[in-house]
C-alpha cells in the first residue's frame, strides 16, 4: 500500500511538472526593430487564450511575482 501511494505521488508531482514546464515560453535576447536590445525573459506560450496570460487579472508572473492587471 505504501508502494503504490507512493507512486501516485511521483505521478502527481511529475504530471504537475510536466504542465507548468509547457506553460511557458523562455526567450533569447535579441536586438528589436529600433534597435534596441531585450534581455532574454519568459513569457506564456501563445495559445490564443488571454486567461493563460501571466498579466491577465487574477493571474500572476511566477518568476517576478507580479499580478496580472489587464
Amino acid at each position: 500500500m505504501k508502494k503504490l501511494i507512493a507512486a501516485a505521488i511521483l505521478f502527481s508531482a511529475l504530471f504537475a511538472g510536466a504542465q507548468t514546464a509547457s506553460a511557458d515560453v523562455y526567450v533569447n535576447g535579441y536586438r528589436n526593430q529600433n534597435g534596441n536590445y531585450v534581455q532574454p525573459h519568459h513569457r506564456t506560450y501563445p495559445d490564443g487564450n488571454p486567461n493563460n496570460n501571466y498579466s491577465h487579472r487574477g493571474n500572476y508572473n511566477p518568476w517576478t511575482g507580479q499580478p496580472g492587471d489587464r
